[in-house]
């Protein structure tokens, strides 16, 4: 049975607001629909004081409709960078304003920030003891900041359950896709990706774009090798036979991988299985059994530590979850 409305998604608009990362909720939330054509999303922006005009940080203001009073309807609240944070950056604290507008959001709504949106979380005290990332430039002073918080500078974004960060500007794009994926699976948000033109998955994390001298000119790369890879998943994989995909020792081939891809082989091996079976048990009535060989686990026990570990959940109770999901 259909709900009677879609889950609202409730984007603050900030004075000096970077207008890409605005754009990213309407832009992901915006397009998914349930079989019967409806929005999965109501996707609106409001700002923190009263409607009308927000500054951003390019040559033109916004005209945002809502006030905060739009913060007491979400389900969840997505808090985008501001170049203008004031005494949240500069102290950790809350102006007056924003802390009334923070005040409005009930209890149980899911809490979102995109690059160093985070500041305006960590300085809300939404961020204590717990992970959170933010741009890799501000990590330092963020940790600083808020010490209270478990900082992550090397990944694109954290899933901490209610409270999700994402890392600088298009890593917003990564950590959208993500809660549309967890919401209602892997073939929602690859559509929305497919027409995004973007990845539905990037590997690795922000580390791979931190400025660093290069060691040495990189002429060689690991493309060939995943390609190879992703088209015999089923098999197993040793990382000897990824190295000679690319005719490097394995040690080079490690290395060079690293500072492409962000993660190990093996690291990236093992997600993009986990990918796979996700695939098999939302699209496919395939026994378990049969979707671990697929996904090359081997065996269902093998691709069931990997799923809890990775997405909290067995694959019996995943595929319930999106199978259903895509019936209803």
């Amino acid at each position: 049975m259909r709900k009677e409305h879609p889950h609202r998604v409730v984007v603050l608009a900030l004075d000096g607001v970077i207008p890409f990362e605005l754009g990213i909720p309407q832009r992901i939330f915006g397009r998914p629909r349930d079989p019967a054509g409806e929005p999965l999303y109501d996707v609106i922006t409001c700002t923190a004081t009263e409607p009308g005009p927000v500054r951003t940080d390019a040559d033109f203001a916004i005209l945002v409709e809502h006030g905060p009073e739009a913060l007491a309807t979400a389900d969840t609240v997505i808090v985008p960078s501001s170049y203008a944070l004031g005494p949240v950056r500069s102290e950790g604290r809350l102006t007056d304003e924003l802390a009334a507008a923070f005040s409005r959001i009930r209890t149980g709504a899911r809490l979102v920030s995109i690059c160093t949106g985070s500041y305006v979380l960590a300085a809300a005290g939404l961020l204590d003891g717990r992970p959170a990332t933010t741009h890799w430039s501000s990590a330092a002073h963020f940790q600083a900041l808020f010490p209270r918080v478990d900082v992550d500078a090397d990944v694109l974004f954290i899933d901490d359950g209610d409270v999700l960060t994402s890392a600088g500007v298009a890593a917003g794009i990564d950590l959208c896709l993500h809660i549309l994926r967890r919401d209602h699976g892997t073939a929602v948000a690859n559509d929305v990706a497919r027409h995004t033109v973007v990845p539905p998955h990037r590997d690795g994390g922000q580390a791979q774009y931190i400025e660093r001298p290069l060691p040495e000119t990189q002429l060689a790369t690991t493309s060939a090798a995943r390609s190879w890879a992703l088209g015999r998943l089923h098999e197993p994989i040793q990382l000897r036979d990824l190295a000679d995909q690319e005719a490097m020792s394995v040690r080079t081939f490690t290395r060079r991988f690293r500072e492409e891809v962000g993660i190990s082989p093996g690291r990236w091996l093992t997600h993009q299985r986990v990918e796979r079976a996700r695939q098999l048990l939302e699209s496919t009535d395939l026994p378990v059994d049969r979707v671990a060989r697929d996904a090359g686990f081997g065996t269902a026990q093998s691709m069931r530590q990997h799923l809890q570990s990775v997405l909290g959940v067995s694959p019996t109770v995943y595929r319930r979850t999106f199978r259903a999901g895509a019936e209803g």
